[in-house]
């Protein structure tokens, strides 16, 4: 049966991006936060030559206990 109409994609909402230091500090905050978020946000942190203390929060939280 042959389409009588073209459906096009439904806008899409895109967040703003926040800065990388505030998605680290939100995401060292939030104990619910999925390890495998928090080791991007190493590797982005890595990559764009980051903060020492920030990498020291971050490998902390990383290494933290689920109960601390």
């Amino acid at each position: 049966m042959p389409q009588t109409h073209q459906a096009s994609p439904a806008p899409r909402f895109v967040p703003a991006a926040k800065p990388l230091p505030d998605q680290i500090a939100e995401a060292i905050e939030c104990r619910s936060t999925p390890l495998s978020h928090l080791l991007r946000l190493m590797a982005a942190l890595n990559a764009e030559g980051g903060n020492e203390a920030l990498r020291h929060k971050l490998r902390a939280r990383i290494g933290a206990p689920l109960n601390s």
